[in-house]
């Protein structure tokens, strides 16, 4: 373990208490997929005299399932059931959710920014988390949760969210009972209204408090690497395309349940932290980025080496395929077994 002005263990109260809402966290995650499950319902209708099995949607579509008998009769007292015994359990579980976010609160276990919270708790809802990952600085905030420690202060140090959308997967959402209805800054504003596009970055919106939120998706090629906003909308994002987002997009994933300040819990869809430690090397060394932030990418590169060393050892580097071999080669294995950035920034 490590103790030091880097990298700092939780309290053991506080992993205690990670660790039981942690637990009621997942629990409630699935109970929700158990929910989606009997979204809808189920309805006798009569049609001539006769009836009839029907199964509802929440747009309001039908499905005949045949005549009453005694098997569509087991059909719908399954359902029925199901449904409310997935209910009972939902609103249980949601009633743990808020204890453990007092519990959270107190004990001080989090300190992810609330925005952050509420934009994925609001891309959870919207069955939006696997099409977008989150990148840059606020992974560091599921990385050292995952190693119950806190990271220097100034290593998180920011004011904005980088979402990598992954435009591979086609959104079909837009067209699914309005859940997109407004875009993506529409989705936003739904959070807190005052998110607006800056007219310079049309990939960013900014709120009230200063706080920006970035759009950024793989170069493409071919129609693909043209620039385009993120909706048909005419006043959605225009998303950026970021360099070797490809990296990103083909590295091992990394989900955390991570917990705000206010003790409110969201899981976070991010980056592999090797494959971090690796971009950040690669950022730090493009001569054409600003050098404060090249100086903050070798920074945050070797305190995410130092975590992976310290308490995530199962972390091997050899097992990340996707970089090439000139980034990939910055970081090897010394002779004590800890990984160690070897090779000097331009």
């Amino acid at each position: 373990m490590q103790n030091n002005l880097e990298i700092i263990d939780l309290p053991e109260d506080s992993i205690r208490q990670y660790i039981d809402a942690k637990s009621a966290f997942t629990a409630l995650e699935q109970a929700k997929l158990r929910s989606a499950e009997f979204r809808g319902g189920m309805v006798w209708k009569t049609v001539k005299g006769k009836e009839y099995l029907v199964r509802t949607t929440t747009r309001g579509d039908q499905t005949g399932l045949g005549a009453k008998s005694a098997e569509t009769e087991a059909i719908y007292n399954k359902f029925t059931a199901g449904k409310a015994r997935a209910a009972e359990l939902s609103s249980g579980l949601k009633q743990a959710a808020v204890k453990h976010q007092r519990l959270n609160r107190a004990l001080r276990v989090g300190r992810t920014p609330n925005i952050i919270i509420d934009i994925l708790v609001g891309l959870s809802d919207a069955g939006m988390s696997d099409k977008f990952t989150i990148i840059g600085t606020n992974a560091l905030y599921a990385y050292e949760t995952a190693a119950g420690v806190r990271l220097n202060e100034a290593h998180l140090a920011t004011r904005d969210v980088d979402l990598l959308w992954d435009n591979r997967k086609k959104l079909s959402l837009f067209t699914q009972e309005n859940t997109l209805a407004g875009g993506m800054l529409g989705f936003l504003q739904s959070i807190d209204s005052t998110f607006t596009l800056r007219d310079d970055q049309l990939y960013t919106a900014v709120n009230k408090d200063g706080y920006e939120v970035d759009i950024l998706r793989r170069m493409g090629q071919g129609s693909d690497a043209e620039p385009g906003r993120f909706s048909t909308l005419v006043d959605d994002f225009w998303v950026v395309k970021a360099r070797n987002a490809d990296w990103l997009l083909s590295a091992p994933k990394f989900s955390e349940v991570i917990v705000g300040v206010n003790g409110k819990m969201a899981r976070m869809n991010t980056v592999d932290p090797r494959a971090f430690a690796l971009f950040k090397l690669w950022m730090a060394d493009q001569p054409d980025r600003d050098p404060g932030k090249r100086i903050r990418d070798a920074s945050q590169a070797r305190i995410v080496v130092d975590l992976i060393n310290s308490h995530l050892p199962q972390y091997s580097f050899e097992d990340i395929k996707v970089f090439p071999s000139a980034v990939a080669d910055k970081i090897a294995v010394d002779d004590t077994g800890n990984r160690r950035i070897v090779k000097p920034l331009k």
